[in-house]
């Protein structure tokens, strides 16, 4: 997605007449307008020109914030000005400008109205030259209202240039409104002048009372009063993504030649040697290479515990290194560090729209001119009800002032904002607004096991010695795991890994082994202090020596509880058993009884064998087991549910990337593969199924917060503009002063924003207020039709994919042919996913795609 910054929107159909405007682009796929943080967000292959160029015509500014096709150094090199560019982007200049516009106006305006109201109506005094003078107290009204009128003409330029361009916004009803009121008076004035002349005091008097500056320019004072208030909270919305802007370092010391050299990060290049002293922060993603410590990462997952590491372990950027010196290798530098990246998918999710974001958008594109076409039927019913011209102005200015179509553009935007930054404070990013709003109707989440329930790499979990090989008594479970290790030191396997890291746990002793062989698919062999040792399953181990009904029981139980039996035997005498499992995470029992308890079904998919796949869903509590799945096979499971709810799949391995791409929402455990982080909607960068619920939850909270903005701004405007346009005054004689109006204006945006804020408050890991989702009517759960179960798929093979533009161009294509129903698409993988609902041949296929200059090599 390419992104720009938008200049001159002042409300939401601002934004709604740009969108408008770019999408209607040649080569234009999407387009995202942001009230908020005045940004947009572009794909397809439309030019940079293309774009700013129909932005302006559209009546508004456009500039690229970067440069899509900068080289790889290029990035690196620029990433810390591209950071300080993105920073200055958020800086709040509006409030301050804003602020002395107001002070400004407020001097001027207090004078007005010591001279309009405060002697009119409380008869306060004022200077002789004025008593009686009722011509100089209108013209020095009249000055002191064009003073505030051009103090505040920002509203006036862009209202008219709005209208000019048949794209009328917020402005433009408070430049009428004020105009409007300013106008009249003017008229008032110059017929008291005439009453003057002609010695009518009676009419002098009764045009005092026709007088509406005060209302033209406490119009725009108090708009201004909002318009900071607004300005004020959005900046706050925004506070997150500027905290995480700020961690990024700006130094690095780096070993050159030997020496060592403090350098701009920028100038970091991958593969450089870095030193990171105690209590410094980290400039790149690394790998140390010599040295221990303890690194703080919360800054990135939000996990205050420091995380201890050692050579070979991964760090990052702007984590802070605690304790020990290391020294690291540069693996990922520039726009590439996981800083960055978590950068811009905040980034990118503020730029794009949630689905209900929508309705609130077609509503911004045509309040406007409906209420200035309210307020012009206002004024002429009241005239034609037998009122005077400025009983029914007054009625229309009030319809003018108090509709707000900001209240409606930012119901939604900030909500998103503040919810996004929430979760990336808590390590959990969403990518796009739509996976924020998407999360929280989850109906079933499928989780992986390895790596997801589990921790991924097996464990010893029980060690039982024959007692009856080991003589004397002592430490026969130390003695027995001293032989295995030294076995299976030699060995690569990751059973063998786990016996050697709990030998290094314990501090057992390896002896040396000789004539060390490896039988594939069965076990191994070695000669320990002149012992022929053997080990393996069951099978290849019971060829050589005899295994007792006890230890064949215990094996048996250690498969039931989805355990691996190893079996240890020297010479002719069996020596022991070790079990070694996949252990469950900590987390994982909590994290799916919380799932449950929100009314989501959890599936677990693994390729294991049926006995220790239930074994392990029993441990994990989850709904349902599906197991023996192939790798390929996930994706036509997550299909399948797909036909009986909303299916959230949470996943880790390159394997699991088909799955996370098809299900409705994709979740990816933040130590996984790149190409499974890639393909999901939703990033867990503490790897902790804990933060699954976690998701849902502040999803729920920021959906519930939505609803609750946009009632508060349909509700407003309901109530509003009937009172405003005077439809209670003939029952219960309620009229509403402009000036009253253009308060309860100023307040609406504010209101909305101040609740987004709220969602601050949320503690997405407390589970007490946890409550089952109210059945989705638009449920999948009916049976499968007909053309559902004939749908069949192929995978197209394609060459030439490079980027998600090209996704895109791929996708559009097949999906414009018939027979294509959908087409899942990926540059990584290099495949297009077809689901077909009728037949189609594949050179059809093949044609449609390499007419878009792609090659395809093979359909399966």
């Amino acid at each position: 997605m390419k992104q720009y910054t938008v200049t001159g929107m002042s409300c939401a159909a601002c934004s709604a007449r740009v969108e408008k405007a770019v999408s209607k682009v040649d080569g234009v796929t999407s387009c995202s307008v942001s009230l908020l943080t005045n940004s947009m967000g572009v794909e397809g292959s439309a030019t940079d020109a293309q774009i700013v160029e129909a932005v302006e015509q559209a009546g508004y500014g456009a500039s690229p914030k970067g440069t899509a096709t900068e080289s790889e150094n290029d990035k690196a090199n620029n990433s810390l000005e591209q950071l300080k560019a993105a920073q200055d982007a958020l800086v709040d200049r509006e409030t301050p400008k804003l602020r002395n516009r107001l002070i400004a106006s407020l001097i001027f305006l207090v004078v007005l109205m010591y001279f309009s109201m405060g002697h009119m109506m409380w008869g306060w005094p004022l200077p002789k030259f004025f008593n009686g003078n009722h011509v100089a107290m209108g013209l020095l009204q009249l000055l002191l209202t064009v003073a505030v009128m051009v103090i505040n003409q920002k509203f006036f330029i862009s209202g008219f240039k709005g209208l000019i361009h048949g794209a009328p916004n917020m402005d433009t009803l408070v430049a009428l409104g004020s105009a409007a009121s300013f106008g009249y008076s003017v008229y008032a004035l110059f017929a008291m002048t005439a009453a003057q002349v002609n010695g009518d005091m009676d009419a002098v008097m009764s045009y005092m009372h026709e007088f509406y500056f005060e209302s033209a320019a406490m119009i725009l004072a108090l708009i201004t009063v909002g318009k900071m208030l607004e300005a004020h909270s959005k900046g706050k919305t925004t506070d997150a993504l500027k905290s995480l802007m700020q961690l990024a370092p700006k130094t690095a010391t780096v070993v050159r030649d030997g020496v060592e050299q403090e350098i701009s990060v920028d100038a970091v290049k991958k593969g450089d040697i870095f030193v990171v002293r105690p209590g410094e922060n980290i400039p790149v993603d690394g790998e140390i290479i010599d040295g221990t410590t303890a690194v703080n990462e919360s800054a990135l997952t939000g996990e205050s515990i420091p995380v201890d590491k050692q050579p070979k372990d991964a760090v990052s950027a702007a984590t802070v290194n605690q304790s020990g010196f290391i020294k690291c290798r540069a693996t990922r530098v520039g726009e590439d560090t996981t800083l960055s990246q978590i950068i811009q998918m905040v980034s990118d999710a503020a730029a794009t729209k949630a689905p209900i974001a929508k309705i609130a958008d077609r509503v911004s594109g045509v309040f406007v001119p409906a209420v200035i076409t309210i307020a012009i039927i206002t004024i002429i019913a009241w005239l034609i009800a037998g009122e005077t011209v400025g009983f029914a102005l007054a009625r229309g200015i009030s319809v003018l002032v108090i509709s707000c179509p900001c209240a409606l553009g930012l119901a939604t935007p900030v909500a998103i904002m503040v919810g996004n930054g929430k979760g990336a404070k808590s390590g959990i990013l969403f990518k796009t607004a739509a996976s924020l709003e998407a999360t929280g109707r989850t109906q079933i989440v499928a989780l992986d096991k390895t790596g997801t329930i589990t921790s991924g790499e097996p464990k010893v979990t029980d060690i039982v010695p024959d007692e009856t090989f080991f003589e004397g008594t002592g430490n026969n479970a130390g003695k027995l795991l001293a032989i295995a290790a030294s076995v299976e030191a030699k060995s690569e396997h990751p059973l063998a890994k786990a016996i050697m890291e709990r030998a290094k746990t314990d501090e057992i002793a390896v002896a040396e082994v000789t004539d060390f062989s490896a039988v594939v698919g069965n076990g191994l062999t070695a000669i320990l202090a002149g012992k022929m040792i053997k080990a393996g399953n069951l099978a290849f181990v019971s060829k050589f020596v005899k295994v007792s009904d006890d230890m064949r029981a215990k094996a048996v139980e250690f498969s039931k509880e989805g355990k691996t039996p190893l079996f240890f035997a020297a010479d002719d005498r069996l020596c022991g058993i070790i079990a070694v499992a996949d252990t469950i995470k900590e987390d994982s029992p909590e994290a799916v009884r919380q799932l449950k308890n929100m009314g989501i079904r959890v599936v677990m998919l693994t390729g294991d064998n049926e006995q220790t796949a239930n074994a392990i869903g029993k441990q994990a509590g989850v709904d349902e087991v599906i197991a023996g799945v192939l790798p390929d096979g996930k994706e036509a499971v997550i299909r399948k549910l797909k036909k009986q709810g909303r299916v959230a799949m949470v996943g880790d391995g390159i394997n699991d990337a088909p799955a996370l791409t098809r299900a409705d929402m994709g979740i990816a455990i933040g130590a996984g593969s790149d190409v499974a982080i890639d393909a999901a909607d939703v990033v867990l960068m503490k790897s902790r199924l804990i933060d699954v619920p976690a998701a849902v939850r502040l999803s729920r909270a920021t959906l519930t917060n939505i609803h609750e903005n946009l009632f508060w701004a349909f509700f407003y405007n309901v109530i509003g503009i009937p009172l405003a346009a005077g439809l209670w005054y003939p029952l219960l004689r309620w009229k509403l002063n402009p000036m009253f109006g253009a308060a309860a204006m100023s307040l609406s945006s504010f209101c909305v924003v101040t609740n987004a804020l709220r969602l601050n408050l949320c503690r997405v890991y407390d589970p007490k207020h946890d409550r089952k989702a109210k059945p989705d009517r638009k449920d999948k759960t009916d049976k499968p039709n007909e053309s559902e179960e004939k749908s069949m798929t192929k995978t197209m093979n394609i060459e030439g994919m490079m980027c998600c533009h090209c996704e895109a161009r791929v996708k559009k294509a097949l999906e414009a042919l018939d027979a294509v129903s959908e087409a899942a698409v990926s540059h990584e993988s290099g495949t297009a996913v077809v689901t077909l609902s009728s037949d189609i041949s594949d050179e059809k296929l093949k044609e449609t795609v390499e007419a878009e200059d792609y090659k395809v090599t093979s359909i399966q």
